[in-house]
């Protein structure tokens, strides 16, 4: 069961955020932070976030009528961190995400995913499409689409670090050299660039016990599949929206569109010029009305819907 508390001095309850816990099995216990009432909408963030990287979206949706519920990932600030890197296939993450959005009280949700996050939101509408109304994808390829692109030596030096990462020992110590250099350096692109006290939240977030190695953990599972892993590629009925940052240094703008077939419902591709890889920091007002409005529009239908039965 899910469980919800308040931490005077956590970075949540300073957001005049709820605070919790939600069993999704297999001894894993994800934190969230929530707010708002009516129909769910779960945020799922990126490497190297946590919930926080959805700190310009979550007000904004819950006054738009939301209630929006912000998980850190398996691995990630204070949810639980398996040891071994077979913990984090994306079939894992989408078995956390449905047992979120059932832990909320919820059949199904509104799903928005980000990088890693939108791995994650990719796989959950793959193999449990029941739970995902409506999906938004920002600056995250569909795992065809990115395979496809791993096989072009452009996108292959973009994504160098996929493979530094599944190095076992070394590429732990070196992101946390010389004050967390390679993570920050790794976020370079925002504009505006993050602010001390932004980066000091995202440091106090990777200095939690064992998250370096489950973060590149996600990385290894990624580039060397466990024995046993589903990868399968199943058509994504659910409506969905990519939003891309444009000016995105590790991913080629190429990758932005899917294949029809792969995800017929496509809504459109929202393409954003001047935004980096880091778009809902870069373009926060723009991304917040692109998503208030594609979930809104799932929930007009639904009433329609409703009103006809």
């Amino acid at each position: 069961m899910s469980s919800t508390h308040e931490t005077p001095t956590s970075l949540a309850t300073d957001a005049g955020l709820r605070e919790g816990y939600a069993d999704v099995g297999d001894d894993v216990k994800l934190h969230y932070v929530e707010t708002g009432d009516g129909p769910l909408v779960v945020l799922l963030h990126g490497f190297p976030e946590f919930w926080y990287s959805w700190r310009l979206q979550i007000a904004p949706l819950a006054a738009a009528g939301f209630r929006v519920v912000a998980p850190d990932l398996r691995g990630y600030n204070l949810s639980s961190k398996p040891d071994e890197a077979a913990a984090y296939t994306a079939d894992k993450l989408a078995d956390d995400v449905r047992a979120l959005i059932h832990e909320h009280g919820a059949d199904s949700a509104l799903v928005a995913g980000h990088d890693w996050g939108g791995t994650a939101a990719w796989a959950t509408a793959m193999y449990h499409p029941e739970v995902v109304d409506r999906l938004a994808i920002l600056n995250a390829a569909h795992p065809r689409k990115l395979n496809e692109g791993l096989k072009h030596p452009s996108q292959l030096e973009r994504s160098w670090y996929f493979f530094y990462f599944a190095l076992p020992t070394l590429p732990e110590h070196h992101v946390q050299a010389h004050d967390w250099r390679f993570f920050k350096h790794f976020l370079r692109d925002a504009q505006p660039p993050y602010t001390d006290e932004e980066l000091a939240r995202y440091v106090e977030a990777w200095a939690q016990p064992g998250a370096v190695a489950a973060m590149i953990d996600y990385y290894r599972a990624a580039v060397r599949p466990p024995k046993g892993t589903n990868t399968e590629i199943r058509p994504v009925s659910a409506p969905t929206l990519v939003i891309w940052g444009q000016r995105d240094r590790y991913l080629g703008q190429d990758l932005a569109e899917p294949h029809r077939e792969d995800v017929p419902n496509l809504d459109r591709v929202e393409r954003l010029p001047d935004a980096s890889h880091w778009a809902h920091h870069d373009e926060p007002e723009r991304v917040t009305q692109l998503l208030t409005d594609f979930f809104a529009a799932g929930r007009a239908s639904e009433q329609r819907e409703t009103s006809l039965t």
